[in-house]
């Protein structure tokens, strides 16, 4: 085919693709800066500025891996083209517009990742199903947030030892500076994992338009693009959701903050070594269970927590609903003479 012939229509899924990467970094801007926030080791307008610094400089740490899961891992790249990719883009803005006016901390990537098996499904069945890809994604839904809840929870309790001569404003200190090491960290891996979701989704529709000649790899701009996108809707902030991640779920101290951002940051440089896309919502969530839990079960909030799991569940298959009738509404204006 002459690719030329579809530039505009691709300059525009690419412009929505990245629009889907600046909701991504607002949505869950939350994530990154909760627990620095609530504990006030930074004041909100300052954090943001410090997420948004680590989102854009994770692509010269990481790998590509996860972009290669979602742009030929998730569903077959031969079913890919542009209303696929236009339906899996409106279900995940859409859903995640929803659950960001809610104040819900969903996930962003599994909102992708069901829009983008929403479109494909929409257009060849269930052979458009790429199933390993799909099925690890799956299983990250459950093993991401429990791992940060385990790392996390096994932090407080060495922390805790350790800390058992000093004083409480010595401990107080000391982590509220090891806090921006932790609130770096997962910053870095909040950017290296969720930006390369969208990477994959244009590179794989690059790669489907012939941009990209016969083997699939994502471009240079493509990378820069998708991380400064990231950057700057981290930088608008997500209030909503920051309360309820960071004060509704429950209470932290400077040091239960280290550990909730330590777990979830070892979590996703794991899982984005592994190359599998995990949802940075779900771990941190984790990891905030897990350090409330460290210290008594009441500690937790668990109707806030159960609301938060009710989402993740139906997450996927929300999305794919919406992103399947937007495949099929453009397909029937498509046929309109």
């Amino acid at each position: 085919m002459d690719a030329t012939l579809g530039l505009p229509i691709l300059a525009g899924l690419i412009a929505v693709a990245l629009m889907f990467d600046f909701l991504n970094g607002l949505h869950d801007a939350a994530n990154s800066i909760a627990t620095i926030v609530s504990t006030r080791v930074l004041r909100p307008q300052y954090a943001v500025f410090w997420a948004a610094f680590f989102n854009f400089v994770a692509f010269a740490v990481f790998g590509l891996n996860v972009a290669h899961t979602i742009g030929t891992g998730i569903v077959e790249p031969s079913v890919i083209d542009t209303q696929v990719i236009f339906a899996a883009l409106v279900g995940a803005i859409v859903w995640n517009l929803i659950t960001w006016g809610l104040g819900i901390p969903s996930s962003s990537s599994h909102a992708l990742i069901g829009g983008l098996v929403g479109g494909g499904m929409a257009k060849a069945g269930l052979s458009a199903a790429v199933w390993s890809g799909l099925t690890k994604t799956l299983l990250a839904i459950v093993l991401s947030p429990l791992l940060g809840f385990v790392l996390a929870l096994v932090l407080v309790v060495i922390v805790s030892w350790a800390s058992v001569r000093s004083t409480p404003f010595a401990v107080d200190r000391a982590f509220r500076i090891l806090q921006f090491v932790s609130a770096s960290l997962y910053s870095l891996g909040h950017g290296g994992n969720d930006a390369q979701k969208t990477m994959g989704i244009i590179a794989v529709l690059l790669y489907s338009q012939g941009y990209l000649g016969t083997e699939f790899f994502v471009p240079f701009w493509v990378v820069l693009s998708c991380q400064a996108a990231m950057a700057l809707g981290t930088l608008m902030g997500g209030w909503r959701i920051v309360r309820t991640m960071g004060l509704r779920i429950t209470k932290l101290t400077p040091m239960q903050g280290f550990c909730a951002e330590t777990g979830g940051a070892a979590t996703l440089f794991i899982a984005t070594w592994l190359g599998v896309p995990v949802s940075t919502t779900h771990t941190i969530t984790g990891a905030i269970v897990g350090v409330g839990a460290a210290r008594r079960a009441s500690a937790v909030r668990w109707n806030v927590a159960s609301t938060i799991v009710y989402a993740w569940v139906i997450t996927i298959p929300a999305s794919a609903g919406i992103a399947a009738l937007a495949y099929w509404v453009v397909s029937l204006v498509s046929k309109v003479p």
